[in-house]
């Protein structure tokens, strides 16, 4: 179930912006957060990025920095009618991320920040399934989501965090070994970087 602060976050994009933003302190601020998963990475002007989950854009507006072959993707009309208007270069497509309307073999890179702890079990299996399946050869999924903190000290801003803004399926999150199922798929988990006291997991893995 939905907490009142997280259908208002959704519903007004300010205070959505404003949530952001302090909780990217954390890493250094909303900058050096919306570039963790794209370290490491060759971005070119040819590049084919898929931003899966893209919300409004935010993630988006990096990703068109460095690639003119970038796709947004989201299930929210509000949310793409957002990023539309805060990435106009970008192209967005209305769907579900477990039933992608792409070709088979279609990106060089799929990238997603914070979003598949917003899936139930089945759905985030199905996700990265549908990922695999539009990914190039050779091609790349990356992303930025919660993490169980390997630092006490981190577990009671996470707790709240997560009881204020968050529904079941983020706790549920922090007890799945993401690298197994993404290697269950048939990807291969280069890397994983964890950060801010381990509350925050950047994974890649390559198809």
């Amino acid at each position: 179930m939905a907490t009142i602060f997280r259908d208002l976050s959704y519903r007004h994009q300010w205070l959505y912006d404003a949530i952001s933003r302090v909780a990217a302190l954390s890493v250094g601020g909303e900058v050096c957060f919306r570039q963790l998963a794209l370290r490491g990475l060759t971005i070119n002007s040819d590049t084919k990025v898929l931003d899966l989950c893209c919300g409004s854009g935010q993630g988006t507006h990096f990703l068109v920095k460095s690639s003119q072959n970038v796709t947004g993707l989201d299930a929210s009309p509000l949310s793409l009618t957002r990023a539309r208007h805060n990435v106009p270069t970008a192209s967005f497509v209305e769907a579900f991320a477990e039933e992608m309307p792409f070709a088979d073999y279609q990106f060089d890179i799929v990238h997603t920040s914070v979003a598949l702890h917003e899936m139930k079990q089945q759905q985030l299996r199905k996700i990265i399934q549908e990922v695999y399946r539009v990914l190039k050869q050779g091609g790349v999924f990356t992303f930025v989501d919660f993490h169980t903190p390997t630092n006490p000290l981190f577990w009671p801003g996470l707790s709240l965090f997560l009881l204020l803004f968050e529904t079941q399926t983020a706790w549920e999150l922090l007890k799945t070994d993401l690298v197994s199922l993404l290697t269950e798929t048939g990807f291969h988990v280069t890397e994983q970087r964890l950060y801010a006291g381990g509350t925050l997991q950047v994974i890649q893995a390559r198809k």
